[in-house]
């Protein structure tokens, strides 16, 4: 880096007040470009005369359109990293939170996880005109998460379950066709053009009885914005397929079981009410009713463990569930990065019980899944984290 670009750097983190500071010192004037992002900071972080008021206009109020202009010109000066940073900074020192809810500001807005999730705590308050706005910016994240997490969950499952999936007993109505052509490829006659099976494989027909049960218990509260946008799409992915049973539970101090919405991850999402206080044990006691099978029962705890309630109720239901036989996993956190806020104290009671207590980036869900429909052990993925955990 030059010195001329050091000189303009610490003039852009400085501000507009200390321009005449470096004029004395012989700096240069802003570029074009530089100037621009002056511009777009001063907006943010300059002091009380910099606002996104539209200059000699009528009305109290921030203009929009003038706010629309200024992310347009954030992203194209900045990295998406940096954008994303500014935008929340915007939303805290600017009081832009009802600016968010205007329509023709969302369509223009970066996909960002924190964003997205203060929108879900505000979904409420939108108005009519821009609720469709609002839906369709929570799934363009939707999507990229669905990108980043379906096959890898689809697979996973498949892997897990595979070996349970057929029967010895022929019917015509249960021929697995896929794996039938899969393994009888080298029985292809070229004369007659088709395949000559030499065996048949047929689907269990008792295994939409005999399932795995996931239950997700999902902590709503505003701390688990992240959490929440990829539980409820590995939700949504679980729910379509007929290898598992998926119930959908949200807690707060009330519960809402939320496994109707389950064929849509953005109707699933705007069913959360983000925010208020927490009750685990309310919601393990309800989760603890749904169990019909114990040991075909998978149960995900997803919370920071910051219990309002009672905790010694919540840590006996655990060792309740445990003890008849559910699969019990607590995530800790489900985030791309950063240290997670949970309480350890309660996190090194529950790994004390032998229950996988831990932090788990987006890309582990999958591997995470397996391993525990495969019934084998979670502590070697859980050191494998950087994050320190309970177990």
């Amino acid at each position: 880096m030059t010195n001329k670009q050091q000189i303009a750097r610490w003039r852009l983190i400085l501000g507009s007040e200390s321009e005449q500071a470096f004029g004395e010192m012989g700096a240069s004037p802003l570029s074009q470009e530089e100037f621009l992002m002056d511009s777009a900071l001063a907006a943010i972080y300059g002091g009380p005369e910099e606002s996104f008021q539209q200059k000699g206009g009528a009305g109290k109020g921030p203009s929009a359109p003038h706010i629309a202009r200024w992310m347009g010109d954030l992203r194209s000066l900045f990295d998406p990293e940096i954008v994303a940073v500014v935008q929340n900074d915007a939303i805290e020192r600017k009081g832009l939170k009802q600016l968010l809810l205007e329509p023709e500001l969302l369509e223009g807005l970066a996909p960002d996880l924190n964003l997205a999730s203060t929108l879900l705590m505000l979904k409420d308050q939108i108005p009519k005109k821009s609720k469709e706005a609002a839906r369709q910016f929570i799934r363009r994240i939707v999507e990229e998460i669905n990108r980043l997490l379906e096959q890898d969950v689809r697979r996973a499952v498949t892997a897990a379950l595979n070996r349970r999936a057929h029967s010895p007993l022929p019917s015509a109505s249960a021929i697995d066709f896929p794996c039938t052509i899969r393994r009888n490829l080298r029985n292809y006659h070229p004369e007659l053009g088709t395949i000559i099976p030499e065996r048949v494989w047929f689907f269990d027909r008792s295994s939409r009885m005999n399932r795995w049960h996931i239950i997700l218990d999902i902590d709503q509260s505003g701390s688990m914005g992240e959490s929440i946008f990829y539980s409820s799409v590995m939700a949504c992915i679980l729910a379509s397929m007929t290898a598992v049973k998926t119930h959908v539970v949200a807690f707060d101090t009330q519960i809402m079981d939320l496994t109707p919405l389950c064929t849509d991850p953005v109707d699933l999402l705007f069913g959360f009410q983000m925010g208020g206080g927490t009750d685990i044990a309310k919601s393990l006691a309800y989760c603890q009713n749904l169990v019909e099978e114990p040991a075909k029962t998978i149960f995900f705890l997803i919370s920071d463990l910051e219990e309002g309630g009672n905790r010694a109720a919540l840590l006996r239901l655990m060792e309740e569930m445990k003890a008849a036989g559910v699969t019990v996993v607590t995530m800790l956190a489900i985030a791309d990065g950063g240290k997670p806020y949970y309480d350890a104290q309660t996190a090194q009671r529950i790994a004390d019980m032998g229950i996988p207590c831990f932090a788990c980036s987006p890309e582990r869900l999958p591997e995470v899944l397996e391993r525990v429909l495969k019934g084998q052990s979670l502590e070697s993925l859980a050191k494998q984290n950087d994050n320190k955990k309970p177990s």
